[in-house]
């Protein structure tokens, strides 16, 4: 249940000390860390069972855009991987992103949880809390993951010149600098912040809804509403925001296997690029494998943290 979180102010004799401020989150009776390592279990789940799906994106994205005049259907671009590379192929760069789901989604769900806290404000049917928390959390989860998610695009190239994660990084450095890690990272945020305040405000709101149906039996079937509830979010979130999905997309794996390379890193000059070359449908590029991804991508994830989230409860009620 939410609490209130608004400041208490005390005063102090001289003989009197302030206790240490422990970084709680009382609403759900975890502290931060369990927030953090329930955070990065739900992400390394999902993205790991995930990432073929993923793979097929990036292709799609890539093969349609700058290396293919004509569209490439999800079935054509699974093809192709199998015939050329194998199953092996649909893996490539799943260890970038073994190296980047954890900690990032270990700061995603705790950020997550201390804004909601605070700007639900005992109201629990705030959609514009929830979503205001996911922008908040999704701001500062892509500075943690954007540097390996461009590895792992990299790496998932068809050809791709890169012998794994370490070498890529190395290379990225030396031949393009730090700041290659980060070009995407604008729009990265630009596209999920809108991406997470839908999936947010969407799940709580599922939630709620699928609980209201049959509230005699939400607890024992606690894991199925927020399985559907997460697979309900994703899948719209993932569709509204695939044209900036496109663009990062392009931005991080420019110069490489002959993707196009631009000048900067605006936004509105590789939309440009993408619809004088392919029109606006360019920008939908991916749709399909990025809506089959994300919503059971965020079945998993849901399902996944609320399991750590009784489990340390459980743990915690047992040492009271």
């Amino acid at each position: 249940m939410s609490t209130d979180a608004s400041p208490t102010f005390r005063t102090f004799s001289n003989s009197q000390q302030p206790e240490p401020v422990m970084l709680t989150s009382t609403h759900d009776g975890l502290e931060f860390w369990q927030y953090m390592i329930a955070g990065s279990i739900a992400g390394s789940v999902e993205h790991m069972a995930m990432f073929p799906v993923d793979t097929l994106k990036t292709r799609m994205q890539i093969f349609g855009g700058s290396l293919s005049v004509n569209p490439v259907g999800v079935r054509q671009a699974l093809g192709s991987i199998l015939k050329l590379e194998g199953p092996a192929g649909l893996y490539r760069g799943i260890g970038a992103m073994g190296l980047g789901a954890g900690p990032a989604h270990a700061v995603y769900f705790s950020v997550y949880e201390l804004c909601k806290e605070y700007f639900t404000r005992g109201n629990p049917n705030s959609s514009a809390a929830y979503a205001l928390s996911g922008v908040c959390a999704t701001v500062m989860s892509d500075a943690v993951i954007t540097p390996m998610d461009m590895v792992k695009q990299r790496l998932q190239l068809e050809s791709s010149p890169y012998k794994g994660v370490g070498d890529c990084v190395r290379r990225v450095l030396v031949e393009e600098g730090v700041g290659a890690f980060y070009k995407s990272y604008k729009t990265t945020v630009v596209m999920n912040a809108p991406f997470t305040a839908v999936h947010f405000a969407t799940y709580e709101a599922a939630k709620r809804g699928l609980s209201e149906v049959a509230p005699e039996s939400a607890s024992d079937e606690r894991l199925v509403v927020h399985a559907t509830a997460g697979a309900v979010a994703g899948a719209l979130a993932a569709a509204v925001t695939t044209p900036l999905d496109v663009v990062k997309t392009q931005l991080q794996c420019q110069g490489v296997c002959g993707c196009d390379r631009f000048s900067s890193s605006s936004i509105g000059d590789v939309i440009r690029s993408v619809v004088n070359k392919d029109g606006y449908r360019g920008l939908m590029r991916g749709w399909i494998p990025r809506m089959l991804f994300h919503a059971p991508a965020a079945a998993i994830c849901w399902s996944t943290y609320e399991a750590s989230k009784t489990f340390f409860q459980q743990l915690n009620d047992k040492d009271k």
